[in-house]
């Protein structure tokens, strides 16, 4: 089904190790806004879409999706990797080194452990879309807050390349929601159905 090319979507090279970076952007990668659940939200929704274009768009963006995994991933590892014990000691990010060591484990920031939970799949395309709408924001918020706290601009590069990519994605969706609302009764931009609910006059 995919075509994998073998290199990051977008460079990631990272001079200077800083394991309490990494203890922060991790939520990037098991976080409830993060890029695991993003992809795997997408992925599963696109099943039920009754469009096909949508379809497709679900699943360019939840492939997509999965680079930008791969992206942050890149990121803590090369935040963390050839790191002594010494520059992990009294950094926020000890607790995560005690549990896994330097390997890139999908955790939130706050140290819970991803959960399928956060990946909202209802089977309504309306609910879907506007699920991803609020998705794709949130992980922009997040990638904001991450840029608050960083100044190193080998780290930032790539994270203003992933936010820029979140409000791409809000676009496309918005498109999409646009598209199935016009296919659907006109009411529906409200989630009628008519086999629940009565015409007002």
């Amino acid at each position: 089904m995919w075509i994998y090319e073998k290199k990051l979507q977008y460079p990631v090279h990272i001079k200077n190790p800083n394991p309490a970076l990494a203890s922060m952007i991790i939520s990037q990668v098991g976080g409830p806004d993060g890029e695991l659940s993003a992809s795997m939200r997408y992925l599963h929704q696109r099943y039920s879409m009754p469009d096909g274009d949508v379809v497709g768009m679900l699943t360019d963006i939840g492939s997509e999706e999965l680079g930008h995994l791969e992206m942050v991933c890149a990121i803590i590892h090369q935040l963390t990797r050839n790191i002594n014990e010494d520059k992990i000691m009294d950094t926020p990010f000890a607790p995560y080194f005690v549990d896994h060591t330097t390997g890139v484990y999908p955790v939130a920031a706050s140290g819970v452990p991803n959960d399928m939970k956060y990946v909202g799949v209802k089977g309504d395309p309306i609910a879907d879309l506007n699920e991803d709408l609020a998705a794709e924001q949130k992980a922009r918020v997040t990638y904001d807050n991450i840029l608050r706290l960083c100044d190193d601009p080998d780290v930032r590069d790539p994270i203003k390349f992933l936010r820029e990519r979140e409000l791409v994605h809000y676009q496309r969706f918005g498109d999409c929601l646009r598209r199935v609302q016009e296919r659907a009764d006109h009411k529906n931009i409200y989630g009628y159905n008519p086999a629940f609910d009565k015409r007002r006059r």
